[in-house]
């Protein structure tokens, strides 16, 4: 059993990679470094330099406005970032092999959650290759990162049900961490669209003037951090709230810790003119804020 719970935390920490090996791509303007797919530029393995580029590479560099000629660095970014999301496949392949084999006759509800898992990667690695075909399409885009973020859920669902701890009884709390659980998703979801008015006002300075990108978001970026603010104020509460019961304590205190560092690195984005290092960070902290809200969550019951 200790050993696969341990590998199903490792599978939830490579969607984390996968998340943030994403988000790399898109601040590094490279999700188009591998204009087709599965293969880059025609090719298994993408070309590390002009001369191994295949006669015919204008009709896969023409699909691009970003790169007039190849980018080696753009195509391994690109290309890294795949190879990691076909990892995580194998890595679930043998999960769900595993799931099925240790709990088919006990819990087949984990057996089902394991191949909804999978399923789910694999509309991932589809919903990629659409955003190739529609050359970084923003909403595709959007979709497929939040669709990483709720894959994550998958495993925390899997360990805290084969997790013996009893629940802890605070209808109070309970709803408090929903309300978070919305607000900080509603949150997300404004934040990619902050994100969408970045990626178009870029595109249209060709990738400078970054200093003039933050004046011409229109209102979605004020409401973006009055619901930071908002989102920040409620775990900050349920970390007091969770005072009182021992066995919250120290996953309030990750929590808290959390908000405070992703609300840190927002503020240093809009700083500092959103610097492209800091973009990866800040989702990574926002989408570990949401996981580890979630997984809090199901420690709690409204009812005796």
């Amino acid at each position: 059993m200790n050993a696969y719970i341990k590998y199903t935390k490792f599978v939830l920490l490579f969607v984390f990679l996968v998340i943030i090996a994403g988000s790399i791509v898109r601040t590094t303007q490279s999700g188009m470094g591998c204009p087709d797919w599965p293969h880059c530029y025609g090719r298994l393995i993408p070309p590390s330099s002009v001369n191994d580029l295949p006669p015919d590479y204008r009709k896969y560099l023409d699909k691009q406005d970003i790169d007039m000629e190849y980018n080696p660095v753009h195509a391994w970014v690109e290309y890294i970032n795949r190879l990691i999301t076909g990892a995580l496949g194998i890595l679930l392949v043998v999960h769900v092999g595993w799931s099925f084999k240790k709990f088919f006759s006990s819990r087949q509800s984990i057996c089902w959650l394991s191949c909804l898992f999978l399923v789910g990667t694999l509309f991932e690695a589809w919903l990629g290759k659409l955003v190739v075909d529609t050359n970084l399409a923003v909403v595709k885009i959007t979709l497929h990162m939040l669709g990483a973020l709720f894959l994550a859920l998958i495993p925390v669902l899997i360990l805290h049900k084969l997790d013996n701890n009893k629940p802890i009884h605070d209808k109070g709390l309970a709803i408090l961490t929903t309300t978070a659980l919305i607000v900080l998703l509603l949150q997300i979801i404004i934040g990619t669209d902050v994100r969408e008015q970045v990626d178009e006002i870029s595109k249209a300075l060709n990738y400078e003037q970054r200093d003039t990108w933050l004046a011409q978001l229109n209102t979605i970026f004020d409401v973006h951090r009055i619901v930071a603010v908002v989102t920040s104020l409620l775990v900050i509460f349920i970390f007091w709230r969770s005072l009182s019961h021992a066995a919250l304590q120290k996953k309030a205190l990750f929590l808290l810790l959390t908000v405070l560092l992703t609300a840190a690195a927002g503020f240093l984005m809009a700083s500092l003119n959103i610097p492209a290092f800091i973009q990866p960070v800040h989702l990574l902290l926002s989408s570990v804020l949401f996981i580890s809200l979630f997984a809090y969550r199901l420690n709690l019951k409204k009812q005796q």
